[in-house]
């Protein structure tokens, strides 16, 4: 009755907004509670995102504590926007005011978790590099976009075109330390076979916030979260950094330039070469030297490796979560990749002491494809 009842909400949103006749077809969707469809009738092409409002924990209030965020939940820990439609629909509109290809909004029901948005096509980078896009090209301009993105003043606030606005949350050491809690609370587990000890976890935790110190003031650029291969479309026809278009950035956030690119580069699904990885790296010092001669090199590489651990830490945990939570087999596959990221980043100086409890904690047998050997032996 429930799924009847969503139907009965969507079929009425579209009515009201003038697709009532078009007809609908699954998109592939993220690891979210999030669901996609694609629209086709008379008035062209849409997607529809549904995001059932009570389908997960609520998103973090401004200015909510940390103790009140943990109440809440793992979203507001983490600031994650969570079926909350909103930001997703403030950040579309933001990025189109700055030229960049997000899709345009054509009706919203915030209440119930609907939007109806502009359809960008599925040409993303994994699908353009295979059919003949030159990866160097793609890979070039997605720094660009992002070195655009950066060069925009940051705002405290975002507007919504239908009335009010969402504000844009710093990614601060509470979110970051929640992330990467993932590895000991579901990494380390399905290694061990048991729940790692709150002692335990809170060393890991201690040496992360000491870790963290060494990024220094926060740049407090836009920070999109999600910003790779996947979710990125190659659109040629159009000009400049509209020539990619941009998806899933309903948690962005602000914060460090360096986390974006550590998204692209060190891809969790797709590999790209150092080499590669080393001229995009360099393609953005140049333009952000060019926009501010002040801009820090070696601080910037140390931002890129630290926030790379953290990223690559989180992902070891959320796909462990979804293989043995969700049930989701697929997931550990990719975690030999991941592992090869993490052990770069364990090289940086910066990186020392958590190098240390790494290679106490999580031995290298249980490293690179353990997990994934595991997942395809069918265990628990």
């Amino acid at each position: 009755m429930a799924d009847e009842t969503r139907e009965d909400l969507i079929d009425a949103f579209l009515a009201r907004s003038g697709w009532g006749e078009a007809a609908r077809a699954r998109l592939a969707g993220d690891a979210s509670t999030r669901s996609y469809d694609r629209l086709k009738g008379p008035r062209g092409r849409a997607v529809l995102m549904n995001a059932p409002p009570a389908a997960e924990a609520p998103a973090c209030p401004p200015g909510a504590s940390e103790s009140e965020r943990r109440a809440l939940g793992y979203n507001a820990l983490a600031r994650l926007a969570g079926p909350d439609p909103r930001p997703f629909a403030a950040m579309a509109a933001f990025l189109k005011t700055h030229g960049f290809s997000a899709p345009e909004i054509y009706a919203a029901d915030f209440a119930n978790g609907l939007l109806l948005m502009e359809d960008l096509g599925d040409r993303v980078f994994t699908r353009a590099i295979p059919e003949g896009a030159g990866e160097e090209v793609l890979y070039e301009a997605a720094i660009d976009t992002l070195a655009a993105l950066h060069e925009v003043r940051t705002p405290e606030r975002l507007p919504l075109a239908q009335g009010g606005d969402v504000p844009l949350l710093p990614y601060d050491d509470v979110a970051l330390c929640e992330e990467v809690r993932l590895l000991t609370d579901w990494y380390l587990p399905a290694c061990t076979g048991k729940e790692t000890s709150a002692e335990l976890t809170e060393e890991f935790l201690s040496l992360w916030r000491e870790a963290l110190h060494l990024l220094g003031p926060a740049d407090d650029v836009v920070v999109l979260r999600d910003f790779h291969a996947d979710n990125l479309l190659w659109l040629p026809d159009r000009a400049g950094v509209a020539r990619v278009g941009l998806l899933d950035f309903q948690d962005a956030l602000k914060g460090h330039r360096a986390y974006d690119l550590v998204s692209l580069l060190e891809d969790a699904r797709r590999d790209v070469a150092p080499a590669l990885a080393q001229r995009m790296i360099a393609h953005y010092a140049r333009r952000a030297m060019a926009a501010n001669p002040a801009f820090d090199l070696a601080a910037f590489e140390l931002a890129y490796a630290l926030l790379g651990l953290q990223r690559n830490t989180k992902i070891l945990g959320i796909f462990a979560r979804l293989w043995k939570r969700d049930g989701k087999a697929q997931y550990p596959s990719y975690m030999p990749r991941v592992w090869r990221h993490v052990e770069r980043n364990l090289a940086h100086p910066a990186a020392a002491g958590l190098k240390a409890w790494y290679g106490r904690h999580i031995p290298p047998p249980w490293r690179g494809g353990y997990l994934a050997a595991k997942a395809a032996e069918g265990s628990p």
